[in-house]
């Protein structure tokens, strides 16, 4: 869920606004996971741009203490959310570690990079969510590392229903500063896409793995 429509709405704007989310129904992309989708999103974009990576920054700290009450450590999952969760970490004066998508083949094989203590209180970053399975690796692994999960705060979900699926069966609280409907709505208002468009988009969150096959 949101973390509030207002936060939603403006995160949706400013990710539209610099091209870190890219909507194109009529020439769709192709993910890596072979889907064909008329969004496309890259958050890293987020850190290029000082103002707008401060917000979302500010947001993520203020939400974060809200929602999850202050943690003992943020944990960034590579490699989209380690820059944020740095400076979300920076600004709330707490440790920060990173977690790898899977071990280290050498040294200390390690998947989680930083100094984590057992029982220690971890509020999980994400930059972008789709089905959920490679962020709730990473909450999977930082549980293994001892850490007490309070939740996860992620930039922007396309809201699939398997992704909520997944958080709940698990227990994971999953809380996003904007997600896809609030997207397409802003979207319309702003006249970056039209109502046709929007229409298509909606049908393709419905069945992402067979649209436009």
């Amino acid at each position: 869920m949101i973390f509030n429509k207002e936060t939603a709405e403006k995160t949706a704007e400013l990710l539209l606004q610099i091209n870190a989310i890219k909507l194109n129904p009529r020439n769709p992309f192709k993910w890596a996971s072979g889907w064909n989708s008329p969004i496309y999103c890259d958050n890293r974009l987020i850190l290029s741009f000082p103002a707008i990576r401060n917000y979302v920054r500010d947001e993520f700290v203020k939400n974060i203490e809200n929602k999850f009450c202050k943690p003992d450590v943020i944990a960034g999952v590579a490699t989209g959310a380690i820059g944020i969760g740095i400076l979300v970490a920076e600004s709330m004066g707490l440790p920060f570690v990173y977690v790898r998508p899977e071990p280290k083949k050498h040294g200390r094989q390690n998947q989680v990079e930083g100094f984590l203590q057992k029982g220690q209180n971890v509020v999980v970053v994400e930059d972008l969510i789709s089905t959920g399975n490679s962020s709730l690796l990473a909450v999977e692994a930082l549980k293994e590392a001892g850490a007490n999960i309070k939740g996860m705060a992620a930039i922007f979900t396309y809201g699939f229903d398997i992704a909520e699926q997944n958080f709940k069966k698990v227990n994971v609280d999953l809380y996003t500063l904007s997600n896809y409907d609030n997207l397409l709505n802003l979207a319309v208002a702003k006249s970056y896409i039209t109502i046709d468009e929007q229409q298509t988009l909606s049908e393709w969150k419905l069945n992402p793995s067979t649209w436009n096959v």
